[in-house]
This record gives C-alpha cells, structure tokens and sequence, in this order.
C-alpha cells in the first residue's frame, strides 16, 4: 500500500505542476479570449543561432512576425521563455536565450511558437548535438595552407598526382570563383582560372562548386550549380573543353566519373534525378530517376562509385534513403530506407569491407550500412553538422567533415571514434588519395577568420 500511495502522490504531483504550467500560460494570454482573431497571413520563421550543446544556452531568433505580437515557446507543456513574452520589435523580430539542461537528450527537439495578437503557432527544431572534445591529435600529422576564398570541394588525380580546388564567393550574383590546381606536397596553387562568363546572368561567372577527375580522359569535371549545369577542363591546362548550357543538370551538387563505362553521373538535391553524361564524346544522356519508398522525391547529395562492383551510391536529404545505381545499365538496383539518421548527406564507400559510411547533418552522426543485406552496424555520433566523408584504404579509416564542429572526426571500419582533430571554420570536403593522405577544403566564417580557405592534408603518423 505504501508504494501504491508514493505512485498516486507522484502522479498528483505531476498533474499538479502540468497543470500550473498550462495556468501559467493561460494566464500569459489571459487578455486574449480562446478563440480570438487568428493570424490568416502567418509567415514567420524561428530557427537557432549557432551550435547547441547540453548545458548551454540556445540563443533563438525569429523574423516574419509582426510588430508587436507575443511569442512564447513551449516544451512537453512547459513555458521556455520565462513569465513573459517575447515581443516582436518594430521590424518583426524576436531574440531569446533559453536554458539547454546538461541532460539534455542529443538530437532534434521540436520547439512550440505559440503567438498572440494575432493568434498563430508553428513548430520548429531545435538540435542539442554532441561536444566532442579534440583527441587523437598525436595519431596525425596535419598540414595547413590558405588557397582562396569561397573554396567549396576538392579532387585528386592519381594519373597526375595534383589536386583540383573549386570556389566561389557568395551568392548571386557570383563575380567570383576559381578552379586550381596544388601540388598536393607543398599544398601550393600551380596554376588557376576565373570561369568564364555566365551568358544569361550579365556581370557573373560560370561559378564552380563540385569537382570530380576523369583521369582516362585526362579531364577535371566541375558542377555550375547556380546555372544548372556541369563543364570540363583539362587537367594540363585547365582549358575549358565544354561547358554545357544552362539547365542541363539543375542545381547540380556532386559529379563524379565511371571511368570503364565513360559516363559522368550529377547529384542534384532539388530533382529526384541523377544526370549522366558521355565522358568520353562530352554529350548528355539520359537522366535516371530514383524512385523512393516515402511520399517525397528522393533529393539526392553526394556520390560515392565502386570501380570493382560498377555501382553508383548516392543519398537522399529528403527522404534518408540510400539508392544504388548499376553504372553498366543506369538501373536503380535498390532503394533503401536509412534508419537512425537525418537530413543523409555524404556517403563513403570501403569496397573491399563492402560497407558504405552515410553522415547526418541533422543527427550528427555516422552510420555504417553493411551493404550486403542493407543493415545498419554502427551509429557514430561525430559532431555538429556531419556533412562529407571520406573513405581510406590505406589507413582503413573514415574521415568525416563535420561543419559545425570545425573539425574532422575519423572512425575506423566497426565506427569507433579515433580522433577528433580541430582543423578550422567549416570544414566543407574532403577526399583522399588512397595512400594514406586526406585532403579538407573549410570555409569561413565572416571576413577577419583566419582560420577558414585552408587546403589541409592530414595523415596518419
């Protein structure tokens, strides 16, 4: 009886404080009625500046609302923001911290805007991510060299020993960008090129953003995102050898080469295609659409091609799928729902353990799919913001960009946590040269980082 009675006490206890919580938030509103005029325009937008760890606080702003108007956020029935109301200033926008408590669970909240005068409400996420401290940092040897603003990818040619280097700076209009090459051991730009200009956007370039090589035909293969297209360089002399006309491959992110079939496959993210080229005769070929087993059109990110098998991997932001494409055919062979990940990014494959490493940008982490049977091995959190990965085959490690943690985290095949190396502002991408050495391209945060438009080559000691 007595454990019966603790039972009812506690559950009266919780009713209690459920109860003043909803009072109180009744009583925050006590001058509107229940059903008052509701806001039939409601456009705003809430989001969270910055990383959120737990124990911090998470600085939340808002914009769209109108001046005036009374916020407060709410989770699990509980008021965040305090006895008040956020007011939105004259130009519409709030700005609030709210507490993270240390136990905070890791992974994506859903945060309740509950608005008044007028009435609305809408939902946004907030992440609490995983604080990884720097370790392993005695494993590698790092070397670091600033290149040009606005780097974005980078490739290697094992034919040339040189690495390729795409930037391009803001948004449009893109005035500038620049395809280089480096000597991968001095890390030094040898050569580089402004894109030409863009014909149908007076005043931009043709700016570059992805880059893959194709060292049969001794090419270098650049995705013009913001035109919707893809061109070719040569690697001798970064001569433009065609560039394809707009739209050909909208937002075009990732291409890479199946040098044996002489096909070029573009990832695109607003398209539930991939778009796939002659590489030899430099022509278009037909595109391959991925079906997917949700409701949504599968958004495909990265691409990650197996030689020996002729098998094209990709993933989908939208749909945390994982799609696999016979290069021979261009037949989608399967299609297959990731479990434990969101907002699936960047995919790296270790063909001779035929496992493929998928980050999630919304989730933080790593998982390793087994890709004989499709199952999930490992899940690796990593840090804030996964966003590429990278597989080694001489040292038998994955390296995983992880943007919002300005670091790379390497993993080994079984997904246990080898180093977290501090390398810079937003690291971007990464590739390897399969001997050993890994090559990250970071971004910058604001004008005076000195941390950020770095090449930084990292290797095991």
């Amino acid at each position: 009886m007595q454990i019966n009675l603790i039972t009812k006490n506690n559950t009266w206890k919780r009713f209690a404080l459920s109860t003043a919580a909803l009072l109180l938030s009744t009583q925050l509103f006590a001058q509107n009625a229940v059903f008052d005029q509701p806001d039939t325009d409601f456009n705003a937008m809430l989001g969270v500046s910055g990383v959120v760890h737990p124990g911090d606080k998470a600085e939340v702003w808002g914009r769209g609302f109108k001046p005036g108007q009374e916020v407060q956020l709410m989770r699990n029935g509980q008021v965040l923001t305090g006895n008040q109301p956020v007011v939105a200033d004259d130009q519409g926008q709030i700005r609030v911290e709210i507490h993270i408590p240390h136990d905070a669970a890791l992974g994506l909240h859903p945060i309740i805007a509950q608005v008044a005068k007028p009435s609305a409400a809408t939902v946004f996420d907030l992440k609490v991510s995983p604080k990884i401290e720097a370790t392993g940092e005695d494993k590698f040897t790092l070397a670091q060299t600033p290149v040009t603003a606005g780097l974005y990818q980078v490739a290697y040619s094992a034919k040339n020993d040189v690495l390729f280097v795409t930037s391009a700076v803001g948004r449009p209009p893109v005035k500038q960008s620049q395809l280089s090459k480096i000597d991968p051991k001095q890390l030094k730009i040898t050569q580089h090129i402004t894109p030409a200009a863009d014909p149908a956007r007076e005043g931009q370039v043709m700016a570059v953003y992805g880059v893959t090589v194709d060292d049969k035909q001794n090419t270098v293969w650049v995705t013009n995102t913001r035109a919707g297209t893809v061109a070719v360089y040569s690697q001798d002399d970064l001569k433009l050898l065609k560039q394809f006309e707009h739209g050909s491959a909208p937002h075009a992110r990732d291409v890479v080469v199946d040098e044996t079939q002489q096909k070029a496959f573009v990832s695109s993210p607003t398209s539930n295609q991939l778009y796939v080229f002659d590489s030899k005769a430099l022509k278009a070929l037909d595109p391959i659409t991925i079906p997917s087993k949700t409701r949504q059109n599968f958004a495909a990110m990265s691409l990650a091609y197996d030689a020996k098998q002729q098998r094209l991997y990709t993933v989908s932001r939208s749909t945390n799928e994982l799609a696999v494409i016979n290069t021979k055919t261009n037949a989608v062979e399967t299609v297959v729902a990731l479990s434990g990940i969101k907002n699936a990014s960047g995919i790296a494959i270790a063909p001779e353990h035929q496992r493929a490493f998928v980050t999630g940008q919304s989730t933080d982490n790593v998982v390793i799919v087994d890709l004989k049977d499709n199952s999930i091995l490992h899940n690796t959190p990593v840090g804030a913001g996964a966003l590429n990965v990278a597989w080694d085959e001489a040292s038998q490690l994955a390296y995983v960009a992880v943007r919002g943690a300005d670091a790379v985290t390497v993993i080994n095949i079984n997904g246990e946590l080898v180093a977290h190396l501090p390398i810079g502002s937003f690291p971007n991408h990464i590739t390897t040269d399969q001997k050993g050495h890994v090559y990250v391209v970071n971004k910058a945060r604001g004008q005076e980082d000195e941390s950020a438009d770095q090449i930084t080559r990292i290797q095991p000691k």
